[in-house]
């Protein structure tokens, strides 16, 4: 691949996501439309989301994507100029153009377009047609190309020159703006029939900023479009350029209060319009002769000036800059790996037993982990965005069961690695659509049990010690308690005559497999997608709790670590091999409490903590390890879903950073053990899955519900 070619693939992927946001934009604002047909704001913000797509695409030659997009935006003026109202058909057809519109941007590379999509786009396209229009735009012709293209009927768009005039901005480049690309466009308007680049403000070498933009045009341009089509070509200059159209019909007064705009002295004055003498269109012509007969020393009264280029931003606000994903991620590894390197220049100024080496390890740890944050910074991301996608499938699925529910967002700015954030969209999915379908009463129901008829789905993120918190909350019927036990005894999942706690029982909903639902719909009901949400929970070595309150709603509530690739850990070793703990879930660490000591030890059992009754496991049992006992253990009290649970070691060796590496194939099948990592000294030590061994430990329980200190053979 050539530079050119690389350089085009970098923009198409830049216009790629620029348009994934836009439709993020465009679909949310087209559902508070819905809500608020009032809402001027969101229809101009659905109007800009779609033109924005459009005039980009049209930049790249997306030829199929400007079409259509134009159909849609086409509606959008209608709606905003009055001959549209909106219905529910209407709102329907838009959002089926947003799901087009993601049909045709995915295609963008495809060698073969599906034929399929060609024509789903022409029966949208037609449908928006369709709808019955009011006044003049009643008689607005069938239109297949952009506006301006097609000969549209445009009283406000007299035919004939236009002239633009364009300088640009110092920041135009450096802000990633092609100037050329734009007037390039022009020609889906009408015909560029002369442009004139201006290079009088270009500095000398020694001055020139490689990054900066100081040329200007004059375009003369043949088209019928109106001022709003053209104007709207610069929509994206309109921070870093001062743009002035004159119409066909401009006056020679309009031309004069260009002129003195543009240049300040005669001499400039004389240059532009040398420029303009060769660019002159029949509006223009008596203009220039009637220039050129006048004395050149004649003193004009200068006009007052229109307001130039909007001044930048201060420079406190932020700037943002797109990075590739892969990159961060690869710089993301290199912290990983400076940080085991900082802990192995640790360990050897601890052995050389140096103190100006020390020191200076010290300082290189405390600049390692400043890196650290300020990396793993730069992956994190609101959730906001993934909680507005729910409002299109509230909507949906609200219609499809005959619901009337009302989400609830709070806590969209909370922030989170953007991996988990695409990990976690699936099983937030899963959650909505249970309590819509399970938690959520119809409306007779609601009203029979003193409800109001519409209901509350709520989604709510937030921080939490060290860990993510997202909770998934309705005011429906709630769960059944006696009827998920009655299931799971059915099942054989829980011995019969088990007591559970309530957290317990509803925990079992997560089983494979699982399901209550009398009868499955095309929603839910086969048990394929809580124990799924469960598995891609811990696989981000998150947890899940369930809270219930019958006929007052449920809480699903995911607790998720902050980040997947660098952690705080507690490091502890048992039978020579070393084992890591995330540091946030660690409660506490004990001595090794009397009921542990027995001379018939168990892989798991329970002992007394300030008279609380506390599982534990011990680590030696469970992963096998041979060799004489030390004199003193070690318990490790850390926080699991549902209550605490203690792991009885060999040796603490306190905090420790952690880069997590994942297990190779395999070792992937072990129980208990979640990945892997390098210590200071080069040896690797093995990091504990916690909901893995909490689930060792609850099989054991059920299994020999009568012997608390029942015993079980060690994971091979």
């Amino acid at each position: 691949m050539n530079s050119d070619d690389e350089i085009l693939a970098i923009a198409r992927a830049g216009f790629l996501d620029e348009a994934r946001d836009m439709l993020s934009q465009f679909e949310e604002s087209l559902l508070t439309m819905e809500e608020d047909p009032q809402d001027q704001e969101a229809i101009n913000c659905a109007f800009r989301a779609a033109h924005t797509i459009k005039g980009t695409a049209g930049l790249f030659g997306f030829d199929a994507v400007v079409s259509f997009t134009h159909e849609v935006e086409s509606a959008l003026d209608d709606l905003r100029e009055g001959a549209l109202q909106i219905d529910g058909s209407f709102m329907g057809l838009l959002l089926q153009g947003r799901d087009q519109m993601e049909r045709l941007l995915a295609e963008i590379g495809q060698p073969d377009p599906d034929p399929e999509v060609a024509t789903l786009s022409l029966d949208i396209g037609a449908s928006l047609r369709s709808l019955p229009r009011r006044g003049a735009a009643a008689a607005r012709p069938d239109a297949d190309t952009p506006r301006g293209a097609a000969a549209e009927a445009d009283a406000a768009a007299p035919g004939g020159t236009w002239h633009i005039s364009l300088r640009l901005g110092e920041d135009a480049l450096r802000n990633a703006l092609d100037p050329l690309s734009f007037v390039r466009y022009l020609d889906r308007l009408g015909t560029v029939s002369g442009v004139r680049t201006l290079l009088e403000r270009v500095p000398s070498l020694e001055q020139l900023d490689p990054e900066g933009s100081y040329i200007g045009f004059e375009i003369r341009l043949d088209s019928t479009a109106s001022r709003d089509d053209i104007e709207q070509v610069f929509w994206f200059l309109q921070e870093d350029s001062d743009l002035v159209v004159l119409a066909p019909d401009a006056s020679p007064a309009d031309h004069e209060a260009l002129l003195h705009r543009r240049a300040t002295t005669e001499a400039e004055r004389e240059a532009l319009l040398a420029h303009w003498q060769v660019l002159a269109g029949p509006q223009q012509a008596p203009f220039i002769e009637r220039r050129n007969a006048e004395e050149r020393d004649r003193r004009i009264e200068e006009p007052e000036r229109r307001k130039g280029p909007r001044e930048r931003r201060g420079s406190d606000e932020t700037r943002f800059i797109r990075v590739r994903a892969d990159k961060l991620d690869h710089l993301i590894d290199l912290i990983g790996e400076l940080v085991i390197a900082s802990s192995g220049a640790q360990l050897v100024a601890q052995q050389e037993q140096s103190p100006r080496f020390s020191e200076a390890a010290l300082r290189i740890h405390d600049l390692v982990q400043e890196a650290r944050d300020g990396a793993l910074g730069l992956r994190m991301v609101p959730i906001g965005e993934t909680f507005s996608r729910f409002q299109r499938v509230v909507r949906d699925v609200s219609q499809q069961l005959d619901k009337d529910v009302d989400l609830q967002i709070t806590g969209g700015d909370t922030e989170l690695d953007k991996s988990m954030v695409e990990t976690i969209a699936d099983p937030l999915m899963h959650l909505v659509r249970n309590s819509m379908d399970h938690g959520l009463e119809p409306r007779e129901e609601r009203l029979a049990a003193g409800k109001s008829e519409q209901g509350r789905l709520a989604l709510h993120a937030y921080h939490e010690s060290g860990s993510i918190i997202i909770e998934v909350s309705d005011d429906g019927r709630g769960l059944d308690r006696d009827r998920i036990l009655a299931k799971a005894v059915e099942r054989q999942l829980v011995p019969e005559g088990q007591e559970l706690s309530d957290e317990e029982v509803y925990l079992l909903i997560f089983q494979p497999g699982f399901s209550t639902a009398a009868q499955v719909t095309n929603l839910s009901g086969r048990g394929v997608g809580m124990d799924v949400v469960k598995r891609n929970v811990e696989s981000m070595r998150g947890q899940i709790k369930v809270a219930s309150q019958p006929g007052r709603g449920a809480t699903m509530q995911i607790r998720l670590p902050l980040t997947l690739a660098i952690i705080d850990g507690f490091l502890t070793s048992v039978g020579g091999v070393s084992y890591v703990l995330p540091l946030e879930i660690v409660a506490e660490c004990i001595e090794m409490p009397q009921e542990c000591a027995r001379s018939t030890p168990a892989v798991t059992g329970c002992f007394d903590l300030r008279g609380e009754v506390v599982p534990y496991i011990d680590l030696r049992l469970c992963f096998g390890h041979a060799g004489p006992r030390p004199a003193r253990q070690s318990l490790i009290i850390v926080r699991t879903a549902t209550t605490r649970l203690g792991l009885l070691v060999d040796r603490l060796h306190g905090e420790y950073q952690t880069v997590i590496k994942p297990l190779g194939d395999i070792f992937r099948q072990l129980e208990g053990i979640a990945g892997s990592t390098i210590l200071g000294s080069g040896e690797v030590a093995l990091i504990l899955d916690v909901a893995a061994l909490e689930k060792r430990q609850s099989r054991a329980r059920m299994s020999a519900p009568a012997l608390p200190h029942s015993s079980s053979s060690p994971v091979h």
